[in-house]
């Protein structure tokens, strides 16, 4: 087994050989650092990281901003909505109004021109 050594002069306590996990040179050597690479330099690959972090975060909070604006622009956009909507029920209630009145205006004529007439016509 690779990275395991056999322990067989132990007394047995189970049935077979008691296998002990040691670690081996080969995965120690992976864990340690590279002897190339500096304690500076890892710094310098920290400090580039937590910048591009803080870029990322500063962009989210930008289109999050943005999204709140245009956000508010959609609910200014719908108070006007409805205040113009009320607005022109309003103004259609009144030409109804307006038209009605008028047809009344123009019929009242009709009957004091025809009352006049009548009266001329004595």
């Amino acid at each position: 087994m690779t990275g395991l050594r056999a322990v067989n002069n132990l007394p047995p306590l189970l049935e077979g050989p008691i296998i002990a996990i040691r670690p081996i040179s080969r995965i120690d050597r992976k864990l340690r650092m590279p002897s190339e690479k500096t304690i500076d330099m890892v710094i310098s690959e920290l400090k580039a990281a937590i910048g591009g972090l803080e870029s990322a975060v500063d962009a989210r909070i930008e289109r999050q901003r943005e999204a709140q604006d245009v956000e508010g622009e959609v609910r200014r956009v719908h108070a006007d909505r409805a205040r113009l909507a009320q607005e022109l029920d309003q103004s259609q209630f009144r030409a109804n109004r307006l038209e009605e009145v008028n047809r009344e205006v123009s019929r009242r004529l009709v009957t004091a021109m025809e009352t006049i007439r009548a009266v001329l016509d004595r």
